[in-house]
């Protein structure tokens, strides 16, 4: 009796995490989750949700007739991503192993393909699947370049300190995926996937002599680049020069820049209130898109786009807590990659649309309309969930 009352004294000062977290331990299939994970992800996607109705209804209305053109079809992808990220979370991630050069295949190829696709935007981005709808091959190469990076440094980790296993390989890598994104052009995908891979080389043991001798070729290669790719050269010129001074140009690369620094000076503190945006009627030209984070700071004010900043945080805390609990550094490397690569893509999208760096048009994760890219990221949040279960917190 009186062990009974420990018990339950116990239980009732427990905090609903660790309370929730026992309960879903109970459910078949689900032992040892990391609960905190998985809600900071659910609490991004149905905030994420909720802002592109809101930030894209008025432009669905005027383009397609419809305004649920953008959210039903991003409504499904999140069940399939929901779907995908469980499925990932049962798998032993292990398997990703054996997978990782293969992928890596298939998103050069798809890379390629692309290519010959036609533009939109001036970019060579999508491939189109008939009846499906559009495919992305950048989001399948930023999976394969964490788990072909995963896989040679969990091979290899006594071997990092020298060039032939530290650098090389990692290079010929990120060199290929590079050179293809340059050409779609994709410039802010190709900044991205080679952040990813310089945050897992340094994790990894990279020596750091080499990561200086790196930056010097990458001056080097901008340096090429001006020559060798002269198509190249006027699209991030008109870039910078829209960045340094978008007011320049109001009506055409300015356009965009400008609308959404008038988003966010106007939502102020605690915003006009949800659904009552301004410049979402066709003032911002994208904001179901790139620039979703200036209409939610319109809406929500500070108070709400502080809270998207904390809750990116929040996943990148409790991530590098999975990350440390791994049970092996392949399921560390692969936690580090899939965590680092949503931060560095919030951190580079909130970036471009207060004007901090130039518009490279890059997506916010779980926010902005994009099917490939949803379901790409739940399904790597399910392997981070995976990780977890079999790591020191699951067990």
């Amino acid at each position: 009796m009186q062990g009974q009352n420990k018990t339950a004294g116990r239980g009732g000062l427990a905090p609903p995490v660790a309370g929730l977290r026992a309960r879903v331990a109970a459910l078949p299939g689900l032992p040892g989750m990391d609960v905190p994970f998985l809600l900071l992800i659910l609490t991004l996607l149905s905030y994420g949700l909720l802002m592109l109705f809101s930030a894209g209804y008025a432009v669905a209305l005027y383009r397609r007739g419809d305004a649920y053109t953008y959210i039903r079809p991003q409504l499904l992808f999140a069940a399939l991503g929901i779907t995908a990220m469980y499925a990932a979370s049962l798998l032993d991630y292990h398997i990703w192993h054996r997978l990782a050069w293969p992928l890596m295949g298939v998103s050069l190829l798809l890379l390629g393909l692309v290519l010959l696709m036609p533009e939109y935007n001036g970019c060579k981005r999508w491939i189109v699947l008939p009846g499906l709808g559009t495919l992305q091959p950048s989001e399948i190469a930023k999976f394969a370049v964490v788990l072909v990076f995963a896989h040679i440094i969990s091979l290899n980790h006594d071997r990092m300190k020298t060039f032939s296993t530290g650098v090389l390989p990692f290079g010929i890598i990120l060199g290929l995926v590079t050179v293809l994104m340059l050409l779609e052009p994709h410039l802010s995908g190709t900044l991205l996937i080679l952040g990813i891979g310089a945050v897992l080389m340094f994790v990894g043991g990279t020596g750091l002599k080499w990561f200086a001798i790196a930056a010097g070729l990458a001056a080097a290669a901008i340096g090429a680049a001006v020559v060798l790719l002269p198509d190249l050269v006027p699209y991030a010129a008109a870039r910078l020069s829209s960045w340094q001074n978008p007011f320049a140009d109001p009506l055409g690369e300015g356009h965009q820049t400008i609308q959404s620094l008038y988003a966010i000076a106007s939502g102020g503190a605690a915003g006009l209130g949800l659904g009552n945006s301004r410049q979402k009627y066709l003032y911002v030209p994208e904001p179901q898109n790139d620039f979703i984070f200036s209409i939610l700071c319109e809406e929500l004010g500070f108070v709400g786009a502080a809270l998207v900043v904390l809750l990116f945080l929040l996943l990148l805390l409790r991530g590098m807590v999975i990350a440390v609990r791994a049970r092996d550094k392949f399921g560390a490397l692969l936690t580090v990659g899939f965590v680092v690569q949503v931060i560095l893509q919030a951190v580079l999208n909130i970036a471009v649309v207060t004007n901090t760096i130039p518009n490279t048009g890059i997506s916010l994760p779980f926010f902005s309309s994009g099917g490939t890219s949803l379901m790409m990221l739940l399904g790597e949040m399910g392997i981070v969930l995976s990780v977890s279960r079999q790591g020191d917190m699951g067990r």
